[in-house]
């Protein structure tokens, strides 16, 4: 049996004909950018997010920069992050000219460890920044008491986290959060897309601006700012909108093959956990073994497709030398790049793949 790790061929199979159409119509209109039907994407978007605005823009790194310029962040400053995480999320920092401070992470959660938060802030923090890693939403109350004390920010990064929900809340859970469409995510574009959401309408007025070379909206030779070219293209926002009604759905099927994984694999290898108050939408579902890189030759040469996040966490990227941060200053994290191993996850997942996948790792640990 051939599994791979996603199968996004799969999942436009079955919306083929709704994908066809929103493509259609686009070309039929030929309003290629900042057309009507990316303003229908994001107030629909902004709606399943519960929160009044909405930014389309061309990808999720385009999100968190214009979101950390919207909040003043800019040189001299301090965001405090996690380098379990994709480089993105601190590229976004450094392109501001801000430095990336690092915090640990849970050893049970793979999130923001908070308890680590105040130790990291100095006069110069500006912002935190939780990552809602593999579909889980970070301890937002606590985070939100330590900004309010320090009056500092907070942009969330939701890459990973559409449809998460914290005590029964939709991120953003503060002002703004930052999402991405890249099209392994839980709603994909056909390409790089992402998007801003917020409660402030101040920020959402600048992202606008900024990502049309800083045009204010009706005006097409008015420049009130320096800005960028970061639109999304409105064929990928006709697209995100034509699979945005079927994401609560994938969402269930999600849980549904997490639970399976958990009852399967719970004692073989250390599973993944949903916090209380959690609801978990499992862009990823990444076991943890000591022996992860001969399960992962194991696994593929069954025809089953395993990944990590991450191999190498930022704090050690050749690109931070300059940080000069040790081998060994994020523990956790250190070692959670030498032990987690992502199984296929996907909707268009099936019980009988989940379980012969299940039956592989079980398989290796008797051998």
């Amino acid at each position: 049996m051939k599994i791979p790790f996603v199968d996004l061929k799969a999942q436009h199979q079955s919306i083929r004909e709704e994908i066809h159409l929103a493509i259609q119509g686009v070309l039929e209109e030929s309003a290629f950018i900042l057309g009507p039907r990316l303003e229908t994407f994001e107030n629909d978007f902004a709606k399943f997010c519960n929160a009044p605005y909405c930014a389309g823009v061309g990808s999720g790194t385009d999100a968190l920069y214009l979101a950390l310029k919207a909040m003043g962040v800019g040189p001299g400053d301090e965001v405090v992050t996690v380098a379990h995480t994709y480089i993105a999320t601190t590229e976004a920092i450094s392109f501001t000219g801000a430095k990336p401070v690092f915090v640990d992470v849970e050893p049970d959660s793979m999130l923001m460890d908070v308890g680590k938060i105040e130790s990291a802030i100095t006069r110069k923090t500006k912002a935190i920044l939780p990552v809602h890693l593999y579909g889980q939403i970070c301890d937002m109350d606590r985070i939100l008491a330590i900004a309010r004390k320090h009056r500092l920010q907070i942009l969330e990064d939701c890459a990973q986290g559409h449809a998460a929900e914290f005590n029964g809340k939709r991120s953003p859970i503060c002002p703004v959060a930052a999402f991405s469409f890249y099209p392994g995510k839980n709603l994909g574009a056909y390409g790089d897309a992402g998007a801003v959401v917020a409660h402030n309408r101040k920020i959402h007025e600048y992202i606008l601006q900024q990502r049309d070379h800083g045009r204010p909206r009706g005006a097409k030779y008015k420049h009130a700012h320096l800005g960028f070219g970061f639109r999304m293209d409105t064929l990928q926002a006709a697209i995100l909108h034509a699979k945005l009604c079927y994401l609560e759905d994938w969402t269930e099927k999600r849980r549904q093959h997490a639970a399976h994984y958990t009852r399967r694999l719970k004692g073989v290898v250390t599973t993944p956990v949903e916090l209380p108050g959690r609801r978990h939408v499992w862009h990823i579902y990444p076991v943890r073994t000591k022996k992860r890189d001969d399960l992962r030759k194991h696994l593929e040469a069954a025809g089953v497709s395993a990944n990590i996040h991450y191999p190498i966490p930022v704090h050690l990227q050749p690109a931070y030398r300059f940080l000069k941060k040790r081998r060994g200053s994020l523990p956790v994290t250190e070692r959670c790049a030498k032990e987690l191993l992502s199984l296929p996850m996907y909707p268009d997942l099936t019980e009988a793949q989940v379980d012969y996948i299940c039956d592989r790792v079980i398989e290796f640990f008797r051998e």
